[in-house]
């Protein structure tokens, strides 16, 4: 995926998109001299996090931007427009650490029957995206480490995040996908 290097540099990114949103409502320009790894289209989260809680948390799970654009618009989402928090103000950037991560694409985990996702998705190493109609929801990887959970935990709660019963991973009509993340963080 990315280097360590350009990790940092989208961490940065962020945080100079969250600042000069929120301070001069400008949204900035990706250099010029960006790495072309980071013009590739990926997916990415941004994560914000205030004395270990979180603060706000908006991405793409698909590749469907260019990587530095999607961390701009992601980091500003994340700190603007997550239905779950206020906006964060100018008195708190201080306070706020930033945390991005660079997704694969997601890819429907195949099974023959729902007791094999069990075996399937890996704690640790797979993000979850759960999907039934409408309804879809996703849990970054790092998500079931910070909350010491087991798997069943995971896809229950990757349940509860789509709006579905904790359950739903079982039902006939679910879809599974997984993807895998690099973190960089503050």
């Amino acid at each position: 995926m990315i280097s360590d290097g350009e990790g940092e540099f989208l961490v940065k990114l962020a945080r100079n998109a969250i600042e000069t949103y929120i301070t001069r409502k400008n949204i900035i320009n990706i250099p010029d001299d960006v790495n072309p790894i980071l013009r590739e289209e990926m997916g990415a989260f941004v994560t914000l996090n205030r004395d270990g809680d979180l603060r706000g948390c908006i991405g793409y799970p698909e590749p469907v931007k260019p990587l530095a654009q999607a961390v701009v618009e992601v980091a500003i989402s994340a700190a603007t427009q997550d239905p779950r928090f206020p906006p964060v103000t100018a008195t708190e950037l201080e306070e706020i650490q930033v945390e991005v991560s660079v997704l694969t694409k997601p890819e429907l985990v195949e099974v023959g029957k729902p007791a094999e996702y069990l075996e399937k998705v890996e704690v640790g190493r797979d993000g979850l995206i759960v999907e039934k109609g409408m309804y879809r929801g996703l849990l970054l990887p790092q998500v079931p480490v910070e909350w010491n959970w087991d798997i069943e935990d995971f896809l229950a709660n990757t349940c509860m995040k789509a709006g579905l019963s904790l359950d739903c991973w079982l039902e006939e009509g679910v879809k599974l996908y997984s993807f895998q993340s690099q973190i960089f963080s503050e």
